[in-house]
């Protein structure tokens, strides 16, 4: 006698409950390495559970998306942005379908759902090197509170990195390569790997806050308490964001307000001006021209 074992996998759904999409955020998020990735996701699923719930007894399918990047567009969202929340509501329905919640059919309908289309290029935003002056200018050298400061906005301007990469640094990320300095091999986001230039006037306001903070250990950048002491095992990327906050009010102009997103290395006119460029560390040493000192 034959035994027929039917399959333990759920039935597929078409309407979805709290519980299903909750289930579904959760492989979504598990499913991601970075915490930056985490969190978008995060932000953008809880909204469209949000408006789901807020609509009787909708079905996820394509056209309930479609609806909803209706509903985006309506709120004057930025292109990017709508791409981003859509983005977020596919991998939604992908682990949907790969738990047996979601049938293929309607999961592959939602992955056709198009984006949001970006007409023309924005020119972007960066500092100028009299920007970049006066935003480094008016720091308390003599405390530690400033030396940090000063080296934390040196390594912003001059190298272009992300936040999360500098609360990370190491004092062995800094190498010495054919009489420059460099941070090789930095883990960036998405786990890219890729070599930094770094000037020598960045690298200068580098030493004088590990010179002044005696920390031989890993991070570089440490908490300064109201008394001027270092403490503890290292800074948050919010942290970064303050000081940043903190010296605004000394630029003559209020164009860069977003500067923590938008000094890039390919953008920031220090670097343009003295043609640098970032590059792999797959790729072979190029001749490195030493930017102007600010």
């Amino acid at each position: 006698m034959v035994h027929h074992h039917k399959s333990k996998r759920p039935k597929a759904k078409t309407i979805f409950r709290l519980p299903d999409l909750e289930q579904s955020k959760t492989a979504v998020l598990h499913s991601l390495g970075a915490a930056s990735s985490q969190e978008s996701y995060r932000h953008a699923i809880d909204e469209f559970i949000g408006w789901y719930c807020s609509e009787p007894r909708l079905a996820f399918n394509r056209t309930v998306v479609l609806r909803y990047r209706f509903f985006l567009e309506q709120r004057n969202l930025a292109p990017s942005t709508i791409n981003v929340r859509l983005a977020a509501v596919r991998r939604l329905a992908y682990e949907a379908a790969d738990t047996g919640l979601l049938s293929p059919e309607l999961a592959a309908g939602i992955r056709r759902v198009k984006g949001a289309k970006r007409l023309g290029v924005r020119i972007g935003n960066w500092l100028s090197i009299d920007q970049a002056r006066d935003l480094m200018r008016g720091l308390a050298m003599g405390t530690a509170r400033g030396k940090r400061d000063r080296a934390i906005l040196a390594l912003l301007i001059g190298c272009g990195l992300r936040r999360a990469e500098l609360v990370a640094l190491k004092k062995d990320d800094f190498q010495l390569r054919e009489d420059h300095w460099v941070l090789a091999d930095l883990i960036g986001k998405g786990k890219h790997i890729r070599t930094v230039p770094v000037p020598a006037w960045a690298k200068r306001a580098v030493d004088d806050w590990t010179e002044a903070s005696g920390a031989n250990g890993n991070p570089i950048f440490r908490r300064v308490n109201r008394l001027g002491q270092v403490w503890g095992e290292g800074i948050t990327p919010k942290a970064i964001w303050h000081v940043v906050e903190a010296a605004r009010p000394r630029l003559e102009s209020r164009t860069s307000h977003r500067m923590i997103s938008v000094v890039h290395v390919r953008d920031s006119a220090i670097w343009r001006e003295e043609n640098w460029s970032r590059y792999s560390s797959s790729s072979v040493m190029p001749r490195l021209r030493q930017p102007r000192n600010i």
